[in-house]
């Protein structure tokens, strides 16, 4: 009797231990499942400015302690490759503020994609109608979700996270001239002792006015105007930028030459660093306030 009571007291110390062993292995699972559930959010701790390779086109993404603007969507053959990258890459669940800078096919298309991943709070647009069906998709999946549409304000700052945005350029009356371009709209994002301005297609007419405006238009990190063409990127404009840094978002062996060698070389003169999407692929930019890391996805 007493050799069977000892079997049982062991065969019950074996049971509760395994049933320990087991709820210890579920409870490491679901920290690990909770990690996982929350790591999109942790990453977006500080800035991180993220300039994808969309082939010819444009599209970067803004994030600042847990806070997202997407400026462009790039065009239509990146569609699907945006709407994976916000959703699947970088997880978001909401996206603060969206920039439509001009009503460009091969900047707005992958907009409505982009839409599709994340609802959107904000969308700013230099036009509030245009006659193509990649605009009129944009309008729709902004009205489903109950997104405001606003033209910006030169000068118009907005939060995103600790970082600052703030209009340098908008024009929407360029249109009525035949310049689309030149409506576009030009932020720059500061965050710390460290800004980056992103232009869009902007122009010399564009160029000669943020110039003309006085503003603060020095910054570390240059998005390159219209994909390195000759049409922007002038020299009065990139002495006033002073960038260390330039990006240009360009497709392989595009039809149009870009990037023009005439602003590479003015890039070069004016001392700034060339980073090019056809070359680098993704383009990632860590910044903590002082120092910007780099990194990129090949291609």
């Amino acid at each position: 009797m007493k050799i069977e009571g000892e079997r049982e007291q062991v065969r019950d110390e074996a049971f509760f231990c395994r049933k320990r062993k087991k709820e210890n292995t579920m409870r490491k699972l679901i920290a690990v499942l909770v990690l996982l559930l929350f790591l999109p959010a942790l990453s977006l701790a500080g800035l991180q400015v993220h300039f994808l390779d969309v082939g010819q086109g444009d599209c970067t993404i803004v994030l600042c302690d847990g806070e997202a603007m997407v400026i462009d969507g790039g065009p239509a053959a990146s569609s699907q490759f945006v709407y994976s990258y916000v959703k699947n890459t970088l997880g978001l669940r909401h996206i603060d503020c969206m920039i439509a800078t001009h009503p460009h096919l091969d900047h707005i298309y992958g907009l409505s994609a982009i839409l599709n991943a994340a609802p959107v709070d904000l969308i700013l647009t230099p036009v509030m109608e245009w006659d193509s069906k990649a605009f009129q998709s944009m309008l729709k999946y902004a009205d489903a979700q109950g997104t405001v549409l606003s033209v910006p304000e030169e000068g118009d700052v907005l939060s995103l996270g600790s970082a600052e945005v703030t209009i340098l350029h908008c024009w929407p009356e360029a249109v009525d001239y035949g310049r689309t371009n030149d409506a576009s709209i030009v932020v720059r994002v500061d965050y710390g002792n460290k800004s980056f301005v992103i232009t869009g297609d902007a122009e010399d007419w564009s160029e000669y006015m943020m110039i003309e405006s006085g503003r603060n238009l020095k910054a570390d990190v240059l998005r390159v105007s219209h994909h390195g063409s000759s049409t922007g990127s002038t020299m009065e404009f990139l002495q006033a930028v002073k960038p260390e840094l330039a990006v240009i978002s360009v497709g392989s062996d595009n039809r149009y030459g870009h990037p023009h060698q005439e602003v590479l070389e003015r890039l070069r003169e004016a001392g700034a660093n060339v980073l090019r999407t056809d070359e680098l692929g993704t383009i990632i930019m860590d910044c903590d306030g002082e120092i910007i890391d780099i990194r990129v996805s090949g291609r």
